[in-house]
């Protein structure tokens, strides 16, 4: 096992093979409190536990031989607190002591929690609560070896409010017959599957289920649980394409949990139940590549795992190239396409702005937080990667490879030393003549796009540039009619084409034929805030308020904080939507646009 740097525990001496969590909620006092409980493997006696935590309140740690005890205190120390790692928690326990119990209670400010008033919500009646642990996070809520190289199982059994369901990564014990499933107050999960402590994850709120199929489903606040159902309606013919091409969902479920919009990402793929922003309900289903994007992490992410943070592209990377995939066979190919082009326009934009070191797929995060390698990189250079080997081989012999991949690294984490391995092995060396087409090294370790990367092209984008730049140079009302027909894809690329400096004119021209600012669709949406931003386009300015402070998704929000921060006048403005926003954005949200702000912007 490789060592990772954001991680104080020491897996290779003592690592922890289950996890049993027995956790009271108290939306009061925005903490969790009761025990985690932990089974052990010994590989080295005479040597200490050592856990990741933040912010925890240590009340007790106990050891015994057997889970149903006896258990006795033991010593413990919790370390000095580093700004990204936490703190050590340090427990001395016998070399016999198989099992270690911990009595903690989690602070108001865990950054893995948001709790949410009754008023942040679409019912407006109950408060609601949702974990992100990805990707050191877990470690805020829970005690534990926060390293994606660490696979356990767990148990857990949650304490509620009457009126409110948990619900977690894991097989719930409770029966789906009824969509409206009678909140009880105590609920029990399961997950008999080894996954990394990032994969953890709880939620509690008034939520309600709906049936996709017999194998998936979603759960949301009564009031967009239909919605959600209807926009994700192909969920099933979804998995069974991914199905067809990289073998069996090994999940039992695949549900998905449409969260409050503060919600900071698109989407988490924990097992079982993915996490996911409202911002994609569309009504068109034209925003559903985050289903296949999580869905395609059952395969990539969940059952392959990256060992390190370090190694993040593998997951996101052969994540992306999946979801196209996987787009391609329900949606078609022109969608695929429309779908990659995009996403090279914004690897290109964002690489533009990045220093090298954080171009490159096999990234150094040493001394920095993990968080920092949340960019396109590792997601878009990665599925580019993935297709510059589909194009020299051949789609046959790639699919083949990619199945090899997953059967043979199921349930294991693995650095991108290991991958290298397996390419080279089972896919370089039986061509050579197409393995030279391909620059691995170059790809994995040298910053920018390699000069043989793909160029993906759409012919759905011709008629868009034809109508982009008839507007570019004078205002073009009669163009509306050749857009009729336009999907949200085309619509994006629409205005990306635009230069910088549009004009408060011309914006408003846009605006009075095509409506931007009045979307319901968040990725148009957000494209046209930019224009407005960059060209002090003050008719959309309550638009762009009322976005940024009912929009948590850091997608969304970090590029219109920077844009908006390029100015004194803008930056004026941001401060002032910031001090509205901020108690309504996740912890991880918000500290991304402290960044962008200055720490000490709003206190």
């Amino acid at each position: 096992m490789s060592i990772d740097r954001h991680s104080y525990s020491n897996p290779g001496q003592v690592r922890i093979k289950h996890l049993d969590l027995d956790l009271t909620v108290h939306f009061e006092g925005r903490i969790l409190d009761g025990t985690a409980t932990l089974t052990l493997v010994r590989g080295e006696n005479g040597v200490p536990l050592v856990l990741d935590t933040r912010d925890l309140m240590i009340d007790q740690v106990e050891a015994g031989e057997k889970p149903d005890g006896p258990y006795k205190p033991v010593e413990f120390t919790l370390g000095a607190r580093d700004p990204i790692l936490g703190a050590p928690l340090t427990i001395q326990a016998d070399d016999d002591a198989n099992f270690v119990r911990i009595r903690y209670a989690t602070s108001p400010e865990a950054t893995a929690l948001q709790w949410l008033t009754p008023e942040q919500t679409a019912g407006k009646r109950h408060p609601y609560l949702f974990t992100q642990s990805q990707a050191i996070h877990a470690r805020s809520w829970i005690p534990l070896q926060d390293s994606p190289g660490v696979r356990m199982t767990y148990r857990a059994r949650i304490r509620t409010p009457k009126d409110l369901i948990a619900l977690m990564s894991a097989r719930a014990d409770f029966r789906l017959a009824d969509p409206k499933q009678a909140p009880t107050g105590d609920y029990t999960f399961r997950m008999p599957q080894a996954i990394p402590s990032y994969l953890i994850a709880l939620a509690v709120g008034d939520v309600e289920f709906r049936y996709l199929s017999s194998r998936s489903g979603v759960w949301a606040e009564p009031s967009v649980v239909d919605k959600a159902a209807a926009e994700f309606v192909d969920t099933e013919r979804m998995i069974q394409a991914a199905e067809k091409i990289y073998g069996p969902y090994e999940w039992l479920r695949y549900d998905i949990l449409v969260l409050p919009p503060s919600f900071p990402f698109g989407g988490m793929e924990n097992p079982l139940l993915t996490f996911a922003t409202p911002t994609v309900i569309a009504g068109d289903k034209s925003l559903v590549s985050l289903i296949a994007h999580e869905l395609a992490h059952s395969w990539s992410g969940n059952l392959v795992t990256n060992e390190t943070w370090s190694d993040f592209w593998l997951n996101e990377g052969f994540t992306t190239y999946v979801e196209r995939r996987i787009q391609e066979v329900v949606y078609g190919e022109a969608r695929a396409r429309m779908e990659a082009v995009l996403g090279r326009q914004e690897l290109e934009r964002e690489m533009a702005k990045l220093p090298e070191r954080d171009q490159i797929l096999h990234i150094d995060l040493t001394g920095r937080d993990p968080d920092d390698g949340a960019t396109l990189v590792p997601y878009e250079k990665g599925a580019l990667f993935l297709t510059a080997l589909e194009q020299a081989f051949g789609r046959e012999r790639f699919d083949a490879w990619l199945l090899a991949y997953f059967r043979n690294f199921r349930f294991e984490s693995i650095t991108t030393a290991v991958f290298q391995a397996f390419l080279r092995d089972n896919l370089l060396r039986k061509d050579s003549a197409a393995a030279a087409k391909v620059p691995v090294e170059e790809w994995l370790t040298k910053p920018g796009i390699p000069a043989g990367a793909p160029r993906i092209t759409s012919d759905a984008f011709v008629p868009v540039d034809e109508v982009a730049a008839i507007w570019k140079t004078r205002d073009a009302p009669e163009t509306k009619a050749r857009t009729r027909e336009w999907c949200t894809q085309q619509w994006q690329h629409f205005l990306r084409a635009f230069p910088a400096a549009v004009g408060p004119a011309r914006m408003a021209q846009l605006d009075r034929v095509f409506g931007f600012s009045k979307s319901g669709n968040s990725e148009i949406l957000f494209e046209w805030l930019m224009m407005t931003v960059r060209n002090s386009y003050k008719p959309a300015y309550p638009e762009l308020e009322r976005f940024l402070t009912t929009v948590g998704r850091r997608k969304f929000l970090k590029p219109l904080y920077e844009e908006l921060a390029k100015t004194p006048e803008g930056k004026a403005r941001a401060e002032a939507i910031y001090a509205e926003a901020r108690p309504g954005y996740h912890p991880i949200a918000a500290a991304a646009i402290d960044s962008i702000l200055g720490k000490n912007t709003l206190q």
